[in-house]
């Protein structure tokens, strides 16, 4: 299943099984980095509904396609058939999704990406104080990069240092700004609100 978007003539991509989980979507041809590549479809619902069509709690695996936006909606790519929701979780993504000031999100390559290689992106579920050790447990990833943290739950945060610490947060203040200005933000997938506020969710492995 070869994919072409953004006004390309020339697909992209192809969908096939992934050696992460399920289906992925694999470079068929070199895409040049900041490449927008596809965008993110699915049924837009609201986040009660979202916890009606996918209990957690009744998951042995976490298993939905749920993209979070503002306003409390969610875009549900299950129901679609579009390729978007086939693109896996990595710790360590060549691409990211953007949501754009109408609400649209579009994933865009982070790097230069070679034929053959895998489209990811990091899903970065939300953590609250209320996640607990099972939901480690449920979210967890497979990637298998050398950066894994183990689960697709936002990392931990670090306690910065002090020296140098006020350079490195202006470094990411600066890249906020920059893509604040082009009225575009990094977009997340969808989480159960039991186990945190919002992210995508990953599909089982095939």
């Amino acid at each position: 299943m070869a994919s072409s978007f953004a006004g390309s003539r020339k697909p992209y991509f192809e969908v096939r099984a992934s050696p992460i989980q399920g289906r992925g979507c694999f470079a068929i041809r070199r895409i040049p980095k900041d490449a927008r590549i596809l965008e993110y479809l699915g049924e837009c619902i609201d986040e009660d509904e979202a916890d009606v069509r996918y209990p957690d709690g009744d998951m042995e695996r976490h298993h939905t396609f749920l993209f979070a936006i503002d306003g409390g909606k969610v875009l549900d790519g299950g129901p679609v058939e579009w390729p978007s929701k086939y693109i896996n979780h990595s710790c360590d993504p060549n691409c990211e999704a953007i949501e754009e000031d109408d609400g649209r999100v579009y994933v865009h390559a982070l790097k230069t990406i070679q034929p053959g290689t895998e489209l990811t992106y990091d899903y970065a579920y939300e953590r609250t104080a209320e996640t607990t050790a099972e939901d480690e447990a449920l979210y967890v990833c497979y990637c298998g990069t050398k950066k894994c943290r183990g689960t697709i739950l936002k990392p931990l945060p670090v306690k910065k240092p002090r020296g140098g610490a006020r350079k490195k947060a202006a470094t990411k203040g600066t890249r906020k700004a920059a893509t604040k200005a082009r009225g575009k933000k990094a977009a997340h997938h969808a989480v159960s609100r039991h186990a945190g506020k919002h992210v995508k969710r990953s599909r089982s492995r095939a």
